[in-house]
């Protein structure tokens, strides 16, 4: 039989779940002032714990619509955190209190499609005039190094920011007839890419993405997260992402939940608790 207690890590990154639940109002005003005290604190001591395990971080926020109540957003590296952590959240005001409405298995991943050395050292050549080797040439490899691997970092072990409005929602790439994504060649598709990503370079500062892979993990294949500090950006970022070529021809999209980050003890508040 496996060992319970035996990490299961993946070779790089973290595992990410999203959470969303809604209470069960009915039960939870069935119990007591001070067995309500009790469940509040029970929460916050998990919560506390989850954050004080190493590597891992966790988001809980206030869902805006009836689509739930509440929700969380645990990055952990080993599944059997995850999995332990997630069960214990469900349970952590009490029996019967805490209804899942939504949730989304994830892991941060490298991206596919980043410029490879090789690529841009042609672009120096090319676009630039500078000759391989040159001291000019060398020092624009050594800061494009350095930025591939910050980048390359921040997608596989990301700090989540405490920006107030949090977004999340799936989304898959199509496979219909005449727009089938996994037909094009790579060439074409990084392409088609690096157009989409050069749009999301223009919202830096207003909006953070957590790009995430869920294929044979969850129902879609990639898990967005994004983080502001109003909804205007996220509104207007996933809606110029849709008109462009990809999003347009390729990009099917889930539901979408939109959240507001809240200290416990404000949470505890705005869902009248």
């Amino acid at each position: 039989m496996p060992n319970a207690n035996e990490p299961i890590l993946l070779t790089e990154g973290r595992h990410v779940l999203h959470l969303f639940f809604s209470i069960e109002q009915g039960q939870w005003d069935l119990l007591d002032p001070r067995s309500k005290i009790e469940a509040k604190t029970a929460m916050a001591s998990l919560v506390q714990e989850i954050r004080a395990e190493p590597d891992t971080q966790l988001l809980t926020f206030s869902v805006v619509t009836p689509k739930a109540d509440l929700g969380f957003l645990l990055v952990t590296p080993d599944l059997h955190v995850a999995d332990a952590f997630a069960k214990r959240l469900t349970l952590s005001l009490g029996p019967d209190i805490l209804s899942p409405e939504f949730a989304y298995l994830s892991v941060t991943e490298r991206g596919e499609y980043s410029t490879t050395e090789t690529e841009y050292a042609a672009t120096l050549e090319r676009e630039e005039a500078l000759t391989s080797g040159s001291r000019a040439f060398e020092k624009k490899i050594e800061a494009f190094r350095v930025k591939r691997d910050k980048d390359e970092k921040e997608r596989l072990e990301p700090h989540l920011p405490d920006w107030p409005v949090i977004c999340f929602y799936p989304m898959s790439k199509r496979r219909a007839d005449g727009k089938n994504w996994y037909e094009l060649d790579f060439a074409t598709r990084k392409k088609l890419m690096g157009a989409q990503a050069r749009i999301g370079e223009t919202y830096e500062g207003k909006v953070q993405q957590l790009i995430t892979g869920s294929s044979a993990m969850d129902d879609m294949e990639w898990g967005v997260t994004l983080f502001a500090h109003s909804t205007t950006p996220i509104k207007d970022f996933v809606y110029e992402m849709r008109f462009d070529e990809v999003g347009a021809k390729y990009d099917d999209f889930g539901a979408f939940f939109i959240g507001l980050q809240l200290p416990l003890d404000a949470l505890f508040h705005r869902l009248g608790l």
